[in-house]
């Protein structure tokens, strides 16, 4: 059946009007996004090699390329007290070891013995990385569980000679709210971040040596690193103010900043662990609260 066009339009003006009267009934709820669900940023260097610059330190480097410091230091035949300085280039990775050739009488003999010398299957290979990986993953485990369950007397302060074996206390780097946790994937989170008011103050996790302060590092705001023993090291990145000087020993518990949003939208704390370069979860080495 037709319409006419005064029934047409009719018809129109009531369907419009019943399109805004569900709408105002039902408006949509506001979206709202959870800490868990934020994508954090990784700023993580990744060339060849690094121009140092003013106010770098070597461990900053290190933290900012994700290495071992002391791998840096032995690409690039550094020693203590790892004196670098600005426009030096450092090499960040390995350096090419020439390949040695075996003596002709070598060859010789091996040719004549029978014997035909295949080279490695990829799988073997495979094989051997995949078994240097489970070795080094459960050393660091052992180590993790001797620093958390086990105290020795030279660990409650640095010996002559540097740092202590083992950390005799961790403590919570702040007393604000939990709000990310660690989370080991290739683009996730490398530490956990703590929420508190603006000025809030940031406590050195563990007794150590303050080895980077300043704000050089993309992504981190003012930044803190301390040296805790010879294998680990904290960070406390996004402070409003620092309150330590580099070279400057540190006690657990000790204030060294406060709380604010450089390099961030938000205030918060961005707080990281590290074995020999590799990031660990904060969550297994602080206390339960």
């Amino acid at each position: 059946m037709m319409l006419s066009r005064t029934g047409a339009a009719l018809l129109t003006g009531l369907i419009i009007t019943g399109i805004g009267g569900c709408a105002s009934d039902h408006s949509p709820a506001p979206v709202t996004l959870l800490d868990s669900q934020e994508t954090p940023q990784d700023f993580h260097y990744s060339a060849d090699t690094y121009i140092v610059k003013r106010g770098d330190t070597l461990f900053a480097i290190a933290w900012y390329a994700g290495m071992d410091y002391q791998d840096i230091a032995r690409y690039n035949k550094l020693s203590k007290p790892y004196n670098i300085a600005p426009g030096q280039q450092l090499r960040l990775t390995a350096p090419v070891v020439a390949r040695t050739t075996s003596k002709p009488e070598t060859v010789e003999k091996k040719q004549t013995s029978g014997t035909t010398n295949h080279p490695r299957s990829k799988s073997s290979i495979d094989r051997k990385k995949d078994r240097a990986y489970r070795e080094s993953e459960s050393s660091v485990k052992r180590h993790e569980v001797n620093t958390v369950k086990k105290t020795t007397k030279s660990a409650k302060k640095p010996s002559k000679n540097g740092f202590p074996s083992r950390i005799d206390q961790w403590v919570w780097p702040s007393n604000g709210r939990l709000t990310g946790k660690f989370n080991r994937n290739e683009s996730g989170r490398k530490g956990i971040e703590v929420r508190a008011d603006r000025g809030s103050p940031v406590l050195a996790a563990a007794a150590g040596k303050v080895v980077y302060a300043g704000s050089g590092l993309r992504g981190y705001g003012n930044l803190i690193i301390i040296k805790h023993t010879d294998s680990f090291l904290s960070a406390y990145a996004h402070n409003d103010e620092i309150a330590v000087s580099e070279q400057q020993w540190v006690k657990a518990g000790q204030r060294i900043a406060s709380m604010g949003n450089s390099g961030t939208d938000y205030v918060k704390l961005h707080f990281e662990v590290r074995y020999r370069g590799k990031s660990l979860d904060p969550l297994r080495y602080l206390p339960e609260r």
